[in-house]
C-alpha cells in the first residue's frame, strides 16, 4: 500500500542535507582526530627521546649527575653496563629498573608503551630506551613521557567538533533557503493551476526567468494548456456543428410528418416516405461518421495484416458503380500493414469526394515511392484553392462549392480519411494538380 509522505519537499531536502552534512562532519572529525593523534603521538615520543638524548650526551661527557633534570620527559632513569640504576629524576629516586626491554642489537633506540609503573601511579606511559656505548659496556637510558590522549587536546577537539556542528547548521540553513527559493515559482504555478477551470482555460502559468528545470516544467504545462484549449475549442465547435447537421434532417422529417398529419387526405404517402428515407439516410450517414470518428479518437487498436494496396483499391472500386469514369493506375506488389476495413473506408471517402466534384472522370493510382506506398485520387473538377487545402480536413467543413453541388455530404469524409491515414503512420494531404483536386495518401511500405 502506498502511503503519503507527511513531510514537505522543503523539510525532506533540508533533513537530507543536514544528515549528509552530519555524516560527513563525523567522518571528517574521526579522520582528522586519528591523523592528529598519530602526528601528536610521534611528536610526543620525539620530545621524550630528545630528553633522553640530552642525558646520553651527559653520560658521554662524564658529567652525569645522580639526580637528573626531567626536561620534556616526565621521568628518566639511567642504567650502567651492569644493569644498575645509577641516576634518575626525583620521581624515580630509589626505584628499581622500570622495564626490562632494551633496543635490539641493530638499533640504538626503541620505544614501547609500558603500563603499571608504581612510581608513576600505574599509568600507561611511553618509554623510550636509548643505548649509549661506554668503555665498560652498553649503558641504557629510559626516558618516560605521558601518551597523547585520543582527543589529542581538549581545545583542538572542541574546535573540530564546533566546526562540524557549525557546518551542519549552515548546510541545513542554506538548504532550507535554497529549496524555499527554488519552490517559489512552483508555488506560483500550483496557485495558478488551482484557479484555472474548464471555463477559464485561456490562462497560463507564470514562466520563471531562470533557465532551469522549473522553467521547462512551466513551459510544458503551458503547452499542455494550449493543447487542452485547442481540444476544448475543437470539441465545442464539433458539438455545435454536429448538432446543426443533425438538426437539419430531423427538422426536415418533423416538418414532413407534421404536414402529413395536418393534411392526411392530400398526402402522397409514397413520395413522403421517399423524402423521409432521404433524410434518414443523411441522418444515418452523419451518425455512422460520428461513430467512426469516436473510435479513431479513442485510439482503439485496429486489426493489423499485410495488405496489397493495389488489390484493395481494385476490389473497392469494383464493389460500387460510379457515376463518372474511373481511370485506374495500380502498381502491383505495393504491400502495407494495416486494417483492411479502415483503409477501404479511407478509399471510399476519397472516391466519393472525388465523384461529387468531378466533371466527368476521376483517376486512382497506387505507386511505390521512397519506401512509401502512395495512393492518389484525382478528379477533373474545379479543384481546391491552396488556402483551403487544410480547411477541407476540418470536421463538418464543406466549402461553398461542395454545398451547392451536393447538399447531402456530411463534412466528415475527409477528416475521417486523414485520421485513418495518421493511425497507420502515414499522411493525407491535398496537393497541387493541373486540373481538379488531388489527394495524396502516403503509408510506410512493408517488405
Amino acid at each position: 500500500m502506498i502511503t503519503r509522505n507527511a513531510y514537505s519537499v522543503r523539510t525532506r531536502l533540508t533533513l537530507v542535507a543536514v544528515v549528509l552534512a552530519m555524516v560527513s562532519g563525523i567522518a571528517l572529525t574521526v579522520v582528522a582526530t586519528i591523523s592528529l593523534y598519530g602526528l601528536a603521538g610521534t611528536f610526543k615520543i620525539a620530545e621524550v627521546a630528545n630528553a633522553g638524548n640530552e642525558i646520553a650526551r651527559l653520560i658521554e661527557g662524564k658529567r652525569l649527575p645522580a639526580v637528573l633534570p626531567r626536561g620534556e620527559a616526565e621521568a628518566i632513569q639511567v642504567l650502567n653496563a651492569a644493569g644498575q640504576v645509577v641516576a634518575s629524576t626525583p620521581n624515580l629516586a630509589g626505584a628499581p629498573r622500570v622495564t626490562s626491554f632494551t633496543p635490539s642489537d641493530s638499533k640504538t633506540r626503541e620505544d614501547r608503551k609500558i603500563c603499571g609503573i608504581p612510581q608513576l601511579h600505574g599509568r600507561c606511559m611511553n618509554v623510550v630506551a636509548l643505548r649509549s656505548y661506554q668503555p665498560d659496556g652498553k649503558w641504557i637510558v629510559y626516558s618516560i613521557g605521558s601518551p597523547v590522549p585520543w582527543y589529542v587536546h581538549p581545545g583542538l577537539f572542541a574546535f573540530i567538533v564546533g566546526a562540524c556542528l557549525l557546518t551542519v547548521l549552515m548546510s541545513g540553513f542554506c538548504s532550507y533557503r535554497t529549496v524555499t527559493g527554488a519552490l517559489v515559482p512552483v508555488n506560483a504555478i500550483r496557485k495558478e493551476l488551482e484557479e484555472i477551470t474548464s471555463t477559464d482555460i485561456g490562462r497560463r502559468v507564470p514562466v520563471p526567468p531562470a533557465r532551469d528545470e522549473i522553467r521547462l516544467l512551466a513551459e510544458t504545462i503551458n503547452q499542455t494548456l494550449d493543447r487542452l484549449e485547442n481540444a476544448a475549442e475543437q470539441q465545442r465547435r464539433f458539438a455545435s456543428d454536429a448538432s446543426h447537421d443533425l438538426r437539419s434532417p430531423l427538422t426536415a422529417m418533423r416538418a414532413q410528418v407534421e404536414e402529413a398529419l395536418h393534411y392526411p387526405d392530400d398526402v402522397d404517402w409514397k413520395i413522403k416516405a421517399n423524402a423521409m428515407i432521404f433524410s434518414l439516410d443523411r441522418l444515418q450517414a452523419i451518425v455512422s461518421d460520428l461513430l467512426m470518428l469516436a473510435r479513431l479518437d479513442s485510439g482503439v487498436t485496429a486489426a493489423r495484416e499485410r495488405i496489397d494496396l493495389g488489390e484493395l483499391v481494385s476490389e473497392e472500386l469494383d464493389r460500387r458503380k460510379r457515376c463518372v469514369e474511373v481511370t485506374r493506375k495500380l502498381e502491383p506488389g505495393v504491400v502495407v500493414i494495416g486494417d483492411r476495413l479502415r483503409l477501404a473506408r479511407l478509399l471510399t471517402n476519397l472516391a466519393d469526394n472525388a465523384e461529387r466534384h468531378a466533371a466527368s472522370r476521376i483517376t486512382v493510382s497506387v505507386t511505390e515511392q521512397n519506401d512509401m506506398a502512395v495512393l492518389e485520387v484525382v478528379d477533373d473538377g474545379a479543384g481546391i484553392a491552396p488556402e483551403q487545402r487544410e480547411v477541407v480536413f476540418r470536421r463538418f467543413t464543406r466549402l461553398d462549392a461542395a454545398r451547392n453541388k451536393d447538399a447531402g455530404g456530411t463534412g466528415l469524409g475527409l477528416p475521417i480519411a486523414r485520421e485513418i491515414a495518421e493511425a497507420h503512420g502515414g499522411s493525407l494531404k491535398a496537393a497541387d494538380s493541373a486540373q481538379g483536386a488531388r489527394f495524396v495518401l502516403r503509408i510506410p511500405l512493408t517488405r
